[in-house]
């Protein structure tokens, strides 16, 4: 039975599924347009390490427009508020041109602070709270940021002292300012589409993606970012494929080393991504799950449920 009252689609799943050929074809096909759930590909010139595919955004020769792609440089430290931010603005100017946008990505954390509306506040950065994390060690850290905030995001902040740094001094603040955000956020009522892949498949694509990418130039990409002046811990910061080319192009693996590992963890990557949106599913989260090569079922499903 048709639905009423969608405005949003979006085409989430695990990398290597195709989500974005499949979600630029759609949006050709309906007259829409695509705004991107990436955490990395808002940055410019990191586009082979953060699988930037902008050739599939042309299709039948026809470029479909797309947002939050290509937005900062790799020097600026984006994060969720800003994202969310720039999301519900391309979300309202395409709903006010009588477009249903196109969401796409992996990203969940970023997917799910648009579904379900988190609530956030511009941090600022908190000089005497910094100084005094910096005698911490990380369990107590990590405690800390529990104690102000049960509910947490993104166990990533957990792993890495500066975004738990970073993660407290979020927490504390919006404890301490309760209430604070007025901020009117556009209604969103997401038509919620998950890309699936059986796991042998799946692995065989994340494995040629990764030989093709790094034929392509990835190993030559991280080194001008480092010879522009990105760091090697920045660049660590960016991910898998930036920390372990990142390492190869120190010597601190060779390549045969470097690849096999980036393959293992990027397959990782994969399943943590799929646990991510069975959790929103635990949630309340309703995703129609379709096969990662079926664009007729997608297509049929935007059709049925929003016309």
């Amino acid at each position: 039975m048709k639905r009423e009252g969608y405005n949003l689609i979006v085409i989430l799943g695990p990398t290597a599924t195709g989500k974005t050929r499949l979600a630029a074809r759609l949006a050709k096909d309906r007259g829409s347009e695509v705004i991107s759930a990436d955490s990395r590909q808002v940055y410019r010139g990191m586009d082979l390490g953060t699988g930037k595919d902008l050739s599939e955004f042309l299709v039948d020769g026809i470029a479909v427009p797309y947002h939050l792609i290509d937005i900062v440089e790799a020097g600026h430290e984006f994060n969720l508020f800003e994202y969310q931010r720039l999301f519900y603005h391309c979300f309202s100017e395409l709903s006010g041109r009588g477009i249903t946008p196109i969401m796409v990505g992996g990203t969940g954390l970023y997917i799910e602070a648009v579904v379900r509306d988190y609530r956030m506040l511009e941090v600022p950065e908190d000089p005497s709270l910094r100084e005094e994390l910096r005698v911490m060690d990380m369990d107590a850290m990590g405690e800390r940021l529990l104690k102000s905030n049960m509910a947490l995001h993104n166990t990533t902040d957990t792993q890495d002292r500066d975004r738990l740094v970073r993660a407290i001094e979020i927490a504390e603040y919006t404890r301490d300012h309760e209430g604070a955000d007025e901020t009117q956020h556009p209604i969103i009522r997401p038509l919620v589409i998950g890309i699936r892949c059986e796991r042998a498949i799946l692995r065989e694509r994340i494995t040629e993606r990764l030989r093709q990418r790094i034929d392509e130039g990835m190993i030559e990409e991280v080194r001008e970012l480092h010879n522009q002046g990105v760091s090697w811990e920045r660049l660590d910061s960016f991910g898998l494929e930036y920390r372990y080319v990142g390492s190869y192009l120190q010597g601190k693996m060779d390549l045969d080393e470097m690849f096999s590992q980036l393959n293992t963890r990027i397959h990782q990557f994969a399943k943590r991504q799929m646990t991510w949106f069975r959790r929103m599913e635990r949630r309340g989260a309703v995703i129609h799950w379709i096969e990662a090569a079926d664009y007729d079922a997608l297509k049929a499903l935007a059709r049925e449920q929003i016309g």
